[in-house]
């Protein structure tokens, strides 16, 4: 590298080219653009399986990042370390004024750029962010009192009403890649990093417009591919959010209604951080959960005997996505049937999701153990041969997941469901007593 003064662009949860608001701004600086990744052992250290689909989803994109990058005589740094530790070298090897990124909303990485801020002022540079993967950040959307909302659907309303008063408009960073640091870059392989291919393949989006049309009337069936599998692309910021809302606003109210819920959760665990390990209602921590151990096997193994929530985990442990509704039947069996704590199964899905976003996976957990806020309440307990009649009408879902399901040898249900309502509404019924 060279000791020429630059602005560093740093990818994290924005892994595109286009419509990307802090890059755009880095390109716009008037200063050569370095361009880095850090694949943080903070983070993938924490990982159970060498062979995670995510972190190969993320290289990736990141080599298709690389590869337009070389063909403007460029390339991306892709560095494998601790975030602090890398901008102390990258610090001593290079005149750096200015390090763009947009914004993150996590416990995590609210400290960690607060670090990485503080190191860069010492060192006579500065950390600029840029809000990107919301529409909205964390106080845009408040009460009058200026108060978070902690129910979905005045916030909502609000949502949608600010989004009328204001026009939000796209950042053409694709415009400007000839802005760029001429360097060839250093690119990571996924085994230098220490991980493998897993052979999951993941969806590509499905924005189609017949598919967002139709999102209200086909988007609780989960036997067709009806969904826009957008969720892992949201995540880590392969596709903007200001077009996923862009093509709701003109086909799909409905759709419109999931991004927004997405940015609910998002302002919730920002202003009420302690849901990330606790229940957001206190008064819910007298909940007795039974715990077993057995059970909670049975329920990841897709083996309760109930064929839409055996049908759901299969999917998961298979291909790392399981259907929304589905969702909504598995995590409620485990906290009212089984009365396994939420937290047991949120961090199987955090494990295990490839669209694993902490905000909503901790909210929708909790709304379906009812300790959340905007929860289900504590007596609404889904019946998930109810709903296995209702969504899966022709059994197309359940018989490509658990092809037993209506012989002799699939497993007898490991509890009646009576009786496991009953008992949850009694158990939460004392803890509230």
């Amino acid at each position: 590298m060279n000791q020429s003064e630059v602005v560093i662009f740093w990818f994290r949860r924005d892994l595109r080219l286009e419509d990307n608001h802090g890059l755009f701004e880095a390109l716009k600086s008037g200063l050569p653009v370095l361009p880095l990744f850090i694949f943080d052992t903070e983070i993938l250290d924490k990982l159970p399986s060498k062979k995670d689909a995510r972190i190969a989803f993320i290289h990736q994109h990141l080599e298709q990042i690389h590869q337009e990058l070389n063909r403007h005589g460029s390339g991306l740094y892709v560095a494998h370390g601790k975030p602090l530790e890398i901008f102390q070298k990258l610090l001593s090897n290079q005149q750096i004024k200015s390090v763009y990124a947009n914004k993150d909303y996590e416990p995590y990485a609210l400290q960690r750029d607060e670090e990485v801020k503080e190191l860069l002022i010492a060192n006579h540079a500065d950390l600029k962010l840029f809000k990107d993967q919301v529409i909205f950040e964390e106080s845009e959307v408040v009460k009058g009192d200026g108060k978070p909302y902690t129910v979905y659907t005045p916030y909502s309303r609000k949502w949608k009403s600010r989004l009328l008063e204001e026009s939000f408009s796209n950042f053409p960073s694709e415009r400007h890649l000839d802005n760029f640091l001429k360097q060839k870059g250093t690119f990571l392989s996924l085994q230098e990093i220490g991980f493998e291919p897993t052979g999951i393949k993941l969806p590509e989006p499905l924005l189609d417009d017949e598919r967002l049309e139709k999102y209200q009337e086909t988007r609780n069936i989960p036997a067709p591919d009806s969904t826009t599998k957008t969720g892992v692309h949201l995540r880590f910021g392969t596709i903007s959010v200001r077009k996923l809302v862009s093509l709701a606003r003109q086909k799909s109210e409905t759709y419109l209604n999931e991004l927004i819920w997405r940015e609910f959760f998002m302002q919730i665990l920002y202003h009420f951080p302690h849901v990330e390990t606790q229940n957001f209602n206190a008064k819910y921590d007298r909940v007795q959960w039974r715990n077993n151990e057995q059970d909670f096997k049975n329920w990841c193994d897709g083996k309760t005997g109930y064929p839409m929530v055996d049908a759901g985990m299969r999917e998961l442990n298979s291909t790392g996505f399981m259907h929304n509704r589905v969702r909504m039947v598995v995590s409620s069996f485990l906290t009212k049937h089984l009365l396994i704590d939420w937290r047991w199964g949120e961090a199987y899905f955090a494990e295990k999701l490839l669209d694993y976003e902490l905000a909503s996976n901790n909210g929708n957990w909790q709304w379906a153990a009812g300790t959340g806020c905007d929860a289900a309440p504590y007596f609404r307990v889904f019946n998930p041969m109810e709903q296995h009649k209702k969504f899966d009408l022709q059994n197309t879902y359940v018989n490509k997941w658990v092809p037993e399901w209506n012989a002799l040898n699939y497993v007898q249900p490991i509890v009646d469901h009576k009786f496991a309502r009953e008992r949850a509404i009694s158990t939460y019924k004392e803890a509230l007593s």
